[in-house]
């Protein structure tokens, strides 16, 4: 039973008088008799809620339940997406010094395999966290770049895809990683490239041939190598980009860092792989 001094009988004990009225009304009372009646309670109810500030502790306390339940549903399914990608990528290929862009120290003891698209603004983003994780490693860190074009920023991304292999082509590894790092800088993301500038005309820029790169562009004789990088990528379980996964080269340990993940994480995930034994598993310890 509600005490009659309490705040929540002073605030109920007029709707329930009004209920009341209601019921005693007598049976010949209209439907507009009915309609007024109602709008008379309601309207002593919400001005009694206001008078007494319930109401606005009600709505701000509703706010808060909804917001903490968003972020609640948002670690949940993030928790899922890491679980998800972890699960696969100890199948991930190690570097191949024949195949792969490597970036860094080709004996490093810990390699980033990043599976990644040119018009991903998370991957422009992550780019410069990613080479400064290889650059203040002291060489323990390399980093792999694996392609990912994803189908709603082609034919844009998987075009760019091609593109970096015909600079590498053309102008070996260090040739790939400044066409990589200079295109993340001036691509508009989302698939919109570099507005106004032709592809040919960007590798001209970096000190390619443009001819003999525009040839080898419009060839697409590289599809074919961006496709085996997107299905590995499939097979491990990428599911966005940048589908990072970061491998212990000495102990095959891995683990997954899916998303442009803060630099510092990135560095507590090497320390975290370099201190690991053989034989602990791929078990992420976050």
């Amino acid at each position: 039973m509600i005490p009659t001094s309490s705040p929540l009988h002073r605030l109920l004990a007029p709707l329930l008088a009004a209920l009341l009225l209601m019921i005693a009304a007598p049976a010949q009372a209209g439907p507009e008799e009915d309609a007024a009646l109602v709008e008379r309670i309601s309207s002593e109810v919400v001005r009694k809620l206001q008078e007494g500030g319930a109401l606005d502790r009600a709505v701000d306390a509703g706010i808060e339940r909804y917001v903490a339940k968003q972020r609640e549903a948002q670690a949940a399914a993030a928790r899922q997406r890491a679980q998800a990608a972890q699960g696969r990528a100890d199948k991930v290929p190690p570097a191949d010094p024949e195949r792969d862009h490597i970036y860094g120290n080709p004996d490093a003891t810990v390699s980033l395999i990043e599976y990644s698209d040119f018009e991903c603004p998370y991957c422009k983003r992550f780019h410069p966290a990613a080479k400064a994780l290889v650059d203040d490693s002291g060489g323990r860190v390399n980093w792999v770049y694996r392609h990912f074009p994803l189908a709603f920023h082609n034919p844009m991304a998987q075009r760019e895809a091609e593109a970096s292999e015909c600079a590498a082509e053309l102008g070996g590894n260090d040739a790939f990683w400044k066409f990589t790092d200079t295109l993340y800088e001036r691509t508009r993301s989302n698939g919109k490239g570099m507005p106004g500038v032709e592809l040919g005309v960007f590798a001209a820029e970096l000190g390619l041939d443009r001819a003999a790169f525009e040839a080898c562009l419009e060839s697409g004789r590289h599809a074919d190598r961006v496709k085996k990088d997107y299905e590995m990528g499939i097979a491990l379980g990428i599911s966005g980009t940048p589908g990072n996964i970061l491998r212990n080269n000495e102990t095959g340990k891995v683990l997954a860092r899916p998303g442009a993940q803060p630099l510092a994480r990135m560095q507590a995930t090497v320390e975290q792989l370099v201190g690991a034994k053989a034989g602990n598993g791929n078990q992420d310890g976050d």
